[in-house]
């Protein structure tokens, strides 16, 4: 099944991480690929030293990507990340794959929605798939399953205060 994590709001990663988490627990194998995502982020740590479980794999740069300006290492990168996901489904050793960023990787023009959708149209019925990201387009919600939009209501950004270690990364 597929299911999708979308909106303004803060929460959409830690959603998929619930759901891995809870994955993990039944003695499910799981794969998460982070688009658009370079920086070391607490979830990638704490993956390594405590779930063995969970594989996370980013597949982007650091820096901001401008949307519709893409640099070519950002396509080659998301291109990269796709590929990952075919093998992964391809070996059949995971049962939920995690697809981090994948709406913002496709609105910002890193991977074209058709060829994404024909991917996520391939996986077997029995594995769980997951898309999270802002802008999620309506064909993937047609598509899904499962979707959650997430809704800022209320963030500090707006206070000017800044990332912070272990809450936003």
């Amino acid at each position: 099944m597929i299911q999708v994590y979308t909106g303004d709001g803060k929460g959409k990663t830690t959603a998929a991480l619930g759901q891995a988490l809870r994955a993990i627990g039944h003695g499910m194998k799981v794969y998460m690929i982070q688009f658009m995502k370079g920086r070391t982020y607490g979830e990638l740590m704490t993956c390594e030293r405590c779930l063995p479980d969970l594989t996370i794999t980013m597949s982007g740069r650091d820096e901001f990507v401008k949307k519709g300006e893409p640099e070519e290492a950002d396509l080659r990168m998301a291109r990269e990340g796709l590929d990952l996901a075919r093998k992964v489904v391809s070996e059949g050793k995971h049962q939920m794959l995690i697809l981090d960023e994948i709406n913002v990787a496709v609105d910002y023009g890193l991977l074209p929605l058709p060829e994404v959708l024909e991917f996520l149209r391939s996986c077997p019925r029995e594995m769980e798939v997951v898309c999270t990201g802002r802008y999620a387009p309506v064909e993937l919600v047609e598509l899904a399953d499962l979707v959650s939009e997430v809704r800022e209501v209320k963030h500090h950004y707006n206070q000017g205060v800044e990332m912070r270690k272990g809450i936003e990364y």
